[in-house]
Formats: C-alpha cells, structure tokens, sequence
C-alpha cells in the first residue's frame, strides 16, 4: 500500500474514518490508525485459526463493522492495509491461567482485547462453536449514513462488557431523545432500561452480576420509538452528557459519546 493510501482517511472531506482508539483502549502509536479492511480479514483468520471460529462481539466483529463503514464512506479502501498491521502483524493467542485459557487478541503487539475462553474443545464451527461471554449486534449498512441507533449498537459491539454506570444512563438518554425528537426518555425504552440497569449495577457488588451496555443497547435501532442520522450536535449532547457524570469528565473509550462521535465524523455535515 503507497503512502498516499495510508494518508487518504485523514484528507476525505468532511469525513473521518473510524480509528482503532474510537472502540479499543489502545496506546497513541495505533489509536489514530484507521480500522481497515484487510486489518479486520487478518483478526478473523486469526481468531478462526487459534479458537476454531470467529467469536461474536469479538475484535474481529468489531473491526469488520469498523471497516464496512470507513470503506462505504470512502475513508479506505477494500484492499488497504494499515501499515503497523502490515509490518507487526495480527495475533491471537491462548495462555492457561489456573486451568482456564485466556485468549490475547493485538494488532502490531497492541492487545485489543483480553478473555477468558471457558472451552477450546471441539472446534467452534461458526455460530455455536467457542462458550464465554460475547456480544451480538448487527449494524445496518444499507443507508448512506450511520444513525443514532446503529452508533448505539457500535457502543454495544465495543464496550458491551462494561457495566452501566449513570454516565452511560446519562448518554444513552440524550441519544434517545435526540433520536425521537420527543424532547424526553421514552417509558419503557432504551434510556429508560439503562437508567434502571444503572440503578441496579450501584446496588450489585460483583461486575459479573451487574448488567452491562450489551444488555441495554444490543438491537437498539429496534428499541427506538424513532431514529436518525447522527449530527455532530447529537454527539456533543450526548458527549456532554456522558461527561457531566464522570467524576474525571473523559469518555469511555468506545463507549456511548465515543460511538456517536465516530459515527458524526463518518455522517457528511
């Protein structure tokens, strides 16, 4: 791949691509890399490889939507490679921890992921292969822009792990009213649901009970009374938000306001 490839993410008018630090908690050498194509074909071989299947909500589901979406906006193309991919390589590799494999997952020796694999034996075989704790979202493609739903799902695809917290609750409520247009949270709804996992998790001591952003927003395009393209006033309020019940007032890593922001840099203005 030229240089002037490795460039092209960052000179699409008006659009940027979807980078590795918007939906993993990776350092600056790799976060300003844009999620490309040939990347996300690399972690499936290697996840399906090493594990016998290719987990759901895994980094290579993650980083397939990733790339879906910077190739339909034009931000990269179908046979780029982002170079520290190219040069250092995409790994996935298992180390037994007290009898319980523990898969790494990296590109470039830049872990993208760490869990537990309850069981290897078998083989995977697609759909019903693997056991542990993955996430399942779909992101819709058909529409030449990514809307507040979809931005959720994203949120669900990349930090589904991480339990709901008020700042989530808070954010995904401004998500939805922004969506709906009503000017409230809608009863019943998404806000609704994350507020009361939110409420519950504080009151829930151990992180495996607790109920996390998975949970609340897989298949949020459907839970959405109504939806639309994300602006990027919609993800400075729901920025805003996420911010204002962080005691360090920082976004979560691929977290809500960090899937909208992706997702407006990805919208045309």
């Amino acid at each position: 791949m030229s240089q002037e490839q490795e460039r092209r993410p960052d000179q699409t008018a008006g659009i940027e691509s979807i980078k590795y630090g918007d939906v993993f908690e990776v350092s600056e050498k790799i976060a300003s890399k844009p999620i490309a194509p040939k990347d996300a074909a690399s972690m499936q071989s290697a996840e399906n490889k090493e594990l016998g299947h290719i987990p759901k909500g895994g980094p290579a589901s993650i980083m397939q939507s990733a790339a879906v979406l910077n190739q339909r906006f034009g931000g990269v193309g179908r046979d780029d490679m982002t170079d520290i991919a190219r040069d250092k390589g995409v790994t996935v590799s298992q180390t037994e921890i007290e009898g319980t494999p523990v898969v790494t997952e990296a590109v470039g020796g830049e872990v993208l992921a760490q869990y537990t694999h309850p069981s290897t034996g078998g083989g995977g075989g697609g759909e019903g292969g693997g056991g542990g704790s993955t996430v399942e979202a779909t992101l819709s493609l058909d529409a030449d822009v990514v809307t507040i739903g979809e931005a959720l799902e994203l949120a669900a695809l990349s930090a589904g792990d991480k339990p709901v917290d008020e700042s989530d609750a808070a954010a995904i409520q401004a998500a939805e009213v922004r969506a709906t247009g009503l000017g409230h949270v809608v009863p019943g709804g998404v806000g609704a649901e994350a507020q009361r996992a939110a409420a519950v998790n504080i009151r829930t001591t151990r992180d495996e009970q607790k109920t996390k952003l998975s949970d609340v927003l897989t298949d949020a395009t459907s839970k959405l009374v109504d939806d639309k393209p994300v602006t990027k006033e919609d993800a400075l309020g729901v920025v805003g938000a996420e911010i204002r019940n962080k005691p360090d007032l920082a976004t979560h890593p691929g977290g809500v306001a960090a899937s909208m922001a992706a997702a407006a840099n990805l919208n045309k203005p």
